[in-house]
């Protein structure tokens, strides 16, 4: 596992990285953060269930975490098709997926006892799937009116 979480860690830190420098550099797109949002949810999504194999996650807690990464991609989605609005990261967000690399990333590295009745890692776990929660709500809370448009108010993508 010391591997995997060496690479894990310069993706994870990667991903904060060119975020900040297209934002510091102000030459973001459209593209971008798309594809941004996306290999941030491959390297989660991929990363639990492999864990989930080894024995290191709570599928109840990967389940959580990955459906919270779909539903809010749909909202992002959604929100798109409403005159082109924008669902910006929020700063749950962010907490959300740092909260998520760290946890994945111990995980890795598991420390060899437990802390009460968890190791490390899973305590840090049980913090990531709260900030997860709570991502979701924020998001939902903001920008969840685009999901009550009537279908006949959206406009429908040329195929």
């Amino acid at each position: 596992f010391g591997i995997a979480a060496v690479v894990f860690a310069v993706a994870a830190a990667t991903d904060f990285l060119d975020g900040y420098l297209a934002r510091r550099w102000q030459i973001t797109t459209t593209l971008g953060a798309f594809l941004d949002s996306v290999a941030d949810k491959v390297l989660v999504t991929g990363s639990l269930l492999v864990l989930i194999e080894v024995g290191r996650a709570w599928s109840w807690a990967a389940f959580i975490i990955i459906a919270r990464e779909l539903a809010v991609m749909g909202l992002r989605g959604v929100a798109a098709l409403e005159d082109h609005s924008n669902v910006p990261p929020s700063l749950w967000g962010k907490a959300k997926a740092l909260t998520q690399f760290l946890t994945i990333g111990f995980a890795m590295v598991r420390f060899g006892s437990e802390w009460g009745p968890f190791f490390f890692d899973e305590w840090l776990m049980l913090i990531a799937v709260a900030v997860t929660l709570i991502s979701a709500w924020d998001y939902f809370s903001r920008f969840g009116g685009a999901l009550r448009r009537r279908t006949a108010d959206v406009p429908r993508p040329v195929t």
